[in-house]
């Protein structure tokens, strides 16, 4: 007799996207709260969301929709309070449902009391948490991502006289994790929210997380052993828990944050979202039936996500030139509609 396949709680789960401020006001301030959310867990429920995904609700003066945090134990006071979270993530789990929330790891919000620290004493305990040198050339492998608002991926800070790296908007450095201090910051804000009831989390960004001479930035080997650590961290302490990772690289590159089974559990599927839009666009399915060669064969336990469409709206970076230009032009006519590549 054949034994039964266990199956983990994410693998068939419907996902739904909320992006805290702008889902349902109840104050009438014009500002969405996690009461909002609360409010409309029924409704949520009626539609057959398996599992609710927050982005950035923590402290942040939302220079970045809320992805710069100033603190990631804080609640953004235009959307609640801490009690107002656990509310929610106890009626979520009353009415059989998960919740997963957004962490930036690879940057903070220059606002951020470690930031402030660093910038005045080098050598104090919080010196080394970002990434800074003296000379603003360097790296020049690594490219800039919002390109029609950074032309570099470095800034001056006058109060520490150097320059500090930031993959994206300058106003969020990157944190340094060659300092072992800034491993156990991150592994310490995983367990606080996790020892709150979270079911995982996404890991935004998490391509960048270092950076080395002649090798650039992106998806670098140790990168993904610093994600096999927090992966073994949170299956001791949190057994259950779902990660995935928003890693928009090529598919080659994306498939290593499954590793052997022991990274991510789910990998949104970067690759094949542009092609769903392309294959509408010119009515040929080609373009869906060439990528999925690269999308098969994945380790035990791990999966893609697959999407349409969220926060990072019909983001464009990893197709061609001419497969761009074909849907910028059958999705965005108007030069406003565009964002970055995308």
């Amino acid at each position: 007799m054949t034994k039964p396949t266990t199956h983990r709680w994410y693998e068939n789960s419907v996902f739904y996207q909320i992006l805290v401020g702008v889902f349902n006001d109840t104050t009438g301030e014009g500002i969405g709260t996690l009461k909002g959310v609360e409010e409309k867990l029924d409704y949520l429920q009626w539609l057959g969301i398996d599992c609710i995904w927050l982005s950035p609700f923590y402290a942040s003066p939302l220079r970045d929709d809320g992805y710069d945090i100033a603190d990631y134990r804080a609640i953004h006071p235009d959307y609640g309070t801490m009690e107002d979270f656990d509310d929610l993530i106890e009626a979520i789990h009353a009415r059989g449902m998960k919740l997963i929330t957004d962490l930036a790891l690879n940057h903070t919000s220059m606002d951020h009391r470690w930031f402030q620290e660093s910038r005045k004493d080098p050598h104090g305990p919080y010196g080394d948490y970002y990434v800074w040198g003296d000379d603003p050339n360097r790296y020049p492998e690594i490219r800039i991502i919002f390109t029609d608002t950074e032309s570099s991926n470095w800034s001056f800070d006058e109060v520490r006289g150097q320059y500090y790296f930031h993959r994206f908007y300058k106003e969020q450095p990157d944190l340094n994790y060659d300092s072992p201090a800034v491993h156990k910051e991150v592994l310490s804000l995983i367990d606080f929210w996790m020892d709150k009831g979270l079911d995982g989390f996404r890991l935004d960004a998490i391509p960048y997380l270092y950076e080395r001479d002649g090798a650039g930035g992106e998806s670098l080997p140790e990168t993904l052993e610093f994600i096999e650590k927090l992966r073994a961290h949170v299956d001791e302490h949190y057994p259950d828990a779902f990660m995935i990772a928003e890693a928009n690289q090529p598919p080659a590159e994306t498939r290593e944050y499954f590793g052997n089974g022991d990274r991510v559990h789910m990998v949104f599927n970067f690759p094949l979202m542009p092609r769903l839009y392309q294959a509408v666009a010119t009515s040929q399915a080609s373009p869906i039936i060439e990528i999925m060669p690269d999308l098969l064969h994945l380790p035990p336990g791990t999966q893609w996500g697959n999407f349409l469409r969220n926060h990072d709206e019909l983001t464009l970076e990893m197709v061609s030139g001419p497969e761009r230009e074909l849907m910028y032009s059958a999705y965005l006519p108007d030069d406003s509609m565009r964002a970055h590549l995308g």
